[in-house]
């Protein structure tokens, strides 16, 4: 038997949105080995869908999108702030 996982998140950084997921949707275009199902959508915040078989990948998948998500609004702030 196989279990399967997901998630789903949304983000909302105001101004911000589009550049975040700009930055963190071409890392989930260029990772053809990702043993996850990652889909990103941009509407008016940023729609981040993970299907996993493992509920490991799945959380690894989670913690590094959120850090990517964080890194890429803290540069965003520092430059805005400069």
């Amino acid at each position: 038997m196989t279990s399967n996982f997901s998630v789903k998140i949304t983000v909302n950084a105001k101004d911000k949105t589009k550049a975040i997921f700009d930055s963190i949707n071409t890392d989930n275009e260029f990772y053809p080995d990702n043993p996850t199902k990652t889909k990103m959508k941009l509407k008016d915040e940023i729609v981040i869908s993970i299907q996993s078989n493992h509920i490991s990948h799945l959380r690894a998948n989670l913690n590094s999108t959120l850090r990517l998500i964080q890194a890429s609004y803290d540069t965003i702030e520092s430059i805005d702030n400069s």
